[in-house]
């Protein structure tokens, strides 16, 4: 457990499992909340035992983002800037710069920061009960969390301004069918399945696979010929790896190969 019961955090098999843990205001975030799920993806990047990290909600939803109780506008006018800049700016800097699979289990509604916190995850499996809402537009705010940069590169302009300024809920399987996330599944199976998933990734060659995630995420801003050069020198240095040489003496030996992560 973590010393904060607002995120539950437990290892096992090589996998970090994170479960928001306010099911009675549907994961909105506190403070505490924010700081607790920041020190589990923290401790993921230390821990050379965390292999792969999975990230999911308790009771009916995801996360509803923003607790709007701790930014009562009544009490006084919030500086939301710093909130971003303080809490989730941080906490999606994380998630993208760990070398190591993130995987989330979209268990019911993912609105605001929710959704796109879910969205920058390298894997994103949603319960076909799911909703994603770009809620913002309700309040008359603007999409955070990096909605703004993940919504158009996933799906395209016009798609991220329609439900941007319409903050229409959206299916999961429309979620999936429009590159969002990557699969939507029946609710009873959802957790099997992501547990599964990330259990399997954690037992893979992890270095190279976060070597592939750095590489994937760089091709947005890189043009062809830095992508070109980036490929090469990460395939340098996964070929220097441990992980290689297991994978490729294994299949020459046709046996199972057993990473190591390093």
């Amino acid at each position: 457990m973590s010393d904060s019961e607002t995120v539950l955090s437990v290892l096992a098999d090589g996998v970090l499992s994170l479960t928001l843990n306010r099911p009675d205001k549907l994961n909105s975030f506190n403070e505490e909340m924010h700081l607790a799920l920041r020190a589990g993806f923290e401790r993921a990047h230390k821990d050379a035992d965390i292999r792969a990290v999975l990230l999911t909600g308790a009771g009916r939803g995801f996360s509803a983002g923003q607790d709007l109780g701790d930014r009562d506008p009544r009490k006084g006018t919030p500086d939301l800037g710093h909130t971003i800049e303080t809490f989730y700016n941080p906490l999606l800097r994380l998630i993208r710069s760990l070398e190591k699979p993130v995987v989330c289990a979209v268990n019911g509604v993912a609105a605001g920061a929710g959704a796109n916190i879910a969205f920058a995850c390298d894997i994103t499996l949603a319960a076909r009960s799911a909703r994603f809402i770009q809620a913002f537009a309700k309040i008359g705010l603007v999409p955070d969390s990096g909605g703004t940069w993940s919504l158009p590169r996933l799906i395209g302009e016009a798609r991220a301004k329609a439900l941007a300024l319409t903050a229409e809920p959206l299916d999961a399987e429309t979620a999936a069918s429009w590159g969002l996330i990557w699969r939507a599944i029946d609710d009873d199976k959802l957790m099997d399945e992501a547990k599964a998933l990330t259990v399997r990734l954690a037992s893979g060659p992890t270095m190279g696979l976060g070597l592939t995630k750095r590489a994937i995420q760089a091709a947005a801003t890189n043009s062809l010929d830095e992508q070109l050069d980036l490929e090469r020198d990460l395939q340098r240095e996964a070929g220097r790896s441990a992980d290689y040489a297991e994978g490729v003496t294994a299949f020459l030996e046709k046996r199972k190969p057993e990473f190591k992560g390093r």
